[in-house]
C-alpha cells in the first residue's frame, strides 16, 4: 500500500501587509504533493515571525495566546486527519480544510437558488394569480442581485447566512449608481429582495432580519398627462409612416379608455360587450390587479378598433390592436411627441394618465366613475390622477364671476 504524505504548515504572507505593519498567518495543508491554503484570522509583525519554526519570537502574552492559537490549530487538523484514516475515506487536503471550516458540516443555501426557485414559482403563476409583468420584474430584480454580487464580492452567488444590513445598504447604492436607478426603481427592486428574505426567515433558513430598521418610502412623482388640445393634435397630425401611424391609434386608443400596456395588448373581442341598449362597453379584469375594468366605448375608440379589423397581425393572434412591446412602443412615442411638436415626455402611461385627467375628471365625471373605470378598488388610487386643469379652475369660476357686477 502506498505510504501518504501529510504537513501541516503555518506561513506569513510578507506581501499582504496591513496599514498597521502586520503580515496574514495562513495555514496550508499538504496531502500526497496537492496543497489548499485557508485565512486562520491571525496577523503578525514581520519581525516577529520565524518562518522555520512557524512560530512568533517574543515572551509577551499576546505572543504567547497566538503561539498557543497556532498549536491549537495544529492539534485540531491532525485530528481531522486521523479521523478521515479511522473512517477510511478519501483524504485530501481541500477535504481537511473544509472539515476545519464546517463546511462539510451542512450543505449552505445558496442566496440565488432561493432566488430562482421563488421566480420559477412565478412563471407558473402568470395570467393566474400574479400579472405576467410582476413576473418579469422578480426576474429583473434576480439579474440585477447577481450582478452586484459579481460586481461588489466577485462571486456569482452567496450563502443566505450572508446577507446582512450592509449588504441591503451597499445593494441600494449599487442600484442608484452603477444601475443609475430612480430612489423609487431602487425602492421598488429592494421590495422584490425583500420578499426573498421573508422566505428564507419563514424556512429559517436565516434567523435574523437584515431588513430590520429599513423602511421603504416612495419620491411623490408628478406623471405629464396631455391636455385635450394636444390629444387632438396628435389625432389631427397626417403620418404616412406604418409604425408611428399604429403607435399613435393604440396610444390615442388609450387616451379614450384609460387601459394600461399590458390590458390593451390583451385586449380580444371576447372584452367587447353590447349592453341593453346597444352601447358597446370594455368588459375586462386588469392583468395588475385583477380588479374589473368597466369602461363605455367612446365614438374615438370605436373607430379605432374598426380600422384594424382586418390587420393581418391582429388575425394571426387574435387581438384587436397591432401594439409593439414596451421598449419600441415608449421610443415611438416619443419620436411621436416630436413630430406633433409636444415638449412633454410621453409613455404608455401618460395615455392612461390622460385618460383619467383630461377626458373624464376634467369634463365632469365623478371620481367613483373614473375609478370603476380604470379598475381601481377604492377612490385613493384614483385621486393620484385627479390633476387640477386651468380649464377646471375657469369653468368653476366663470359661475363665481357671472353673480357680480359693478354698478
Amino acid at each position: 500500500m502506498k505510504r501518504m504524505t501529510f504537513k501541516i504548515l503555518f506561513v506569513a504572507k510578507q506581501s499582504r501587509s496591513t496599514k498597521t505593519g502586520e503580515i496574514p498567518v495562513l495555514l496550508r495543508v499538504t496531502v500526497n504533493g496537492q496543497r489548499c491554503e485557508t485565512s486562520i484570522a491571525l496577523r503578525v509583525k514581520p519581525e516577529k515571525w520565524n518562518a522555520v519554526a512557524e512560530r512568533v519570537i517574543g515572551d509577551s502574552r499576546e505572543d504567547q495566546e497566538l503561539n498557543f492559537r497556532l498549536d491549537t490549530i495544529r492539534m485540531r487538523i491532525m485530528q481531522i486527519y486521523r479521523e478521515m484514516e479511522f473512517d477510511n475515506v478519501e483524504i485530501n487536503a481541500k477535504k481537511i480544510i473544509d472539515q476545519y471550516l464546517g463546511r462539510n458540516e451542512k450543505p449552505a443555501i445558496m442566496l440565488l437558488d432561493v432566488f430562482r426557485e421563488h421566480n420559477e414559482r412565478c412563471h407558473k403563476l402568470a395570467g393566474k394569480d400574479m400579472a405576467p409583468a410582476t413576473v418579469e420584474r422578480y426576474e429583473t430584480s434576480l439579474k440585477h442581485t447577481a450582478n452586484f454580487m459579481q460586481f461588489s464580492y466577485g462571486k456569482e452567488d452567496i450563502p443566505i447566512t450572508d446577507v446582512n444590513h450592509k449588504f441591503i445598504k451597499d445593494y441600494e447604492f449599487y442600484l442608484k449608481t452603477e444601475r443609475n436607478c430612480s430612489h423609487n426603481s431602487a425602492t421598488k427592486y429592494l421590495k422584490n429582495f425583500k420578499k426573498i428574505i421573508r422566505i428564507a426567515l419563514a424556512n429559517e433558513y436565516i434567523t435574523k432580519d437584515p431588513f430590520v430598521n429599513i423602511r421603504f418610502t416612495l419620491d411623490e412623482v408628478e406623471r405629464d398627462f396631455l391636455e385635450d388640445s394636444e390629444i387632438q393634435r396628435i389625432i389631427d397630425k397626417p403620418i404616412t409612416i406604418e409604425r408611428l401611424a399604429n403607435v399613435r391609434d393604440v396610444f390615442v386608443f388609450q387616451c379614450f379608455t384609460g387601459l394600461s400596456y399590458s390590458d390593451v395588448k390583451g385586449l380580444k373581442q371576447e372584452h367587447i360587450a353590447t349592453d341593453n341598449n346597444g352601447k358597446l362597453w370594455i368588459r375586462k379584469k386588469r392583468q395588475k390587479t385583477n380588479n374589473m375594468c368597466n369602461i363605455p366605448l367612446l365614438d374615438v375608440s370605436q373607430q379605432i378598433l374598426e380600422r384594424y379589423k382586418t390587420h393581418p397581425e391582429c388575425i394571426r393572434k387574435g387581438i384587436l390592436l397591432p401594439v409593439p412591446c414596451n421598449q419600441k412602443l415608449n421610443a415611438y412615442l416619443k419620436e411621436l411627441a416630436d413630430i406633433c411638436g409636444i415638449e412633454k415626455q410621453i409613455s404608455s402611461h401618460t395615455g392612461r394618465h390622460s385618460y383619467a385627467t383630461s377626458v373624464c375628471l376634467a369634463n365632469g365625471v365623478s371620481i367613483e366613475n373614473v375609478a370603476k373605470m380604470l379598475g381601481h378598488s377604492d377612490t385613493k388610487m384614483t385621486r393620484h390622477y385627479a390633476k387640477v386643469l386651468d380649464k377646471s379652475i375657469m369653468r368653476d369660476m366663470e359661475q363665481v364671476n357671472g353673480k357680480f357686477s359693478i354698478g
